[in-house]
């Protein structure tokens, strides 16, 4: 059942985080993004609204100068063992990201984000402040709507220059996020 990510305040502070990558080096985000615009991705490698835009978002961030990207899984990989660190180098290797995707075992990250699905995109500043949360395009696995990530390349396009993106901002859509049983 497909889940929408909710509002978000534009403006927020990107969220403090050192994570573990799927080889166990951290990253801090904050330092990564390093004044740079950064594209945060809550990603899970078993959805297929995920699998959907996959190739295509790793284009996307990948031409896009001055642009930094990270790719979070916060799936409860017990739960989901195809959401694991073999899965995640799978889908690195098919999607063929060249962006850091890092593990939120804890969730910590992801609640503080809000965030809601996967995929589901977070896109900041060079100020670190949220610019856009939303949708990489009208799309769905099935819709038949054309995949093209216009909403996600506009949006980059705006924040790269410095602009505002326009407002309102289609919600993402995805698989839920998988909580792990408190």
């Amino acid at each position: 059942m497909a889940v929408q990510s909710g509002p978000t305040q534009l403006g927020t502070p990107l969220p403090e985080a050192v994570l573990p990558d799927i080889d166990g080096q951290h990253l801090d985000i904050r330092a990564y993004a390093g004044g740079s615009p950064v594209l945060i991705v809550f990603s899970a490698n078993h959805c297929p609204y995920v699998r959907h835009v996959e190739r295509l978002l790793g284009e996307i961030v990948d031409a896009a100068d001055g642009l930094r990207t990270v790719g979070i899984n916060s799936n409860d990989t017990v739960a989901y063992p195809e959401d694991g660190p073999s899965g995640m180098r799978e889908q690195i290797a098919r999607a063929r990201w060249t962006f850091p995707y890092l593990i939120d075992d804890s969730q910590d990250l992801a609640r503080a984000f809000g965030a809601a699905c996967t995929p589901d995109f977070f896109l900041y500043d060079k100020t670190g402040r949220l610019a856009y949360r939303g949708a990489f395009d009208t799309s769905t696995p099935k819709n038949g709507e054309p995949l093209d990530g216009h909403l996600l390349r506009e949006a980059i396009s705006k924040v790269v220059a410095g602009e505002p993106v326009p407002e309102p901002h289609r919600p993402s859509m995805g698989c839920g996020l998988k909580w792990k049983n408190a």
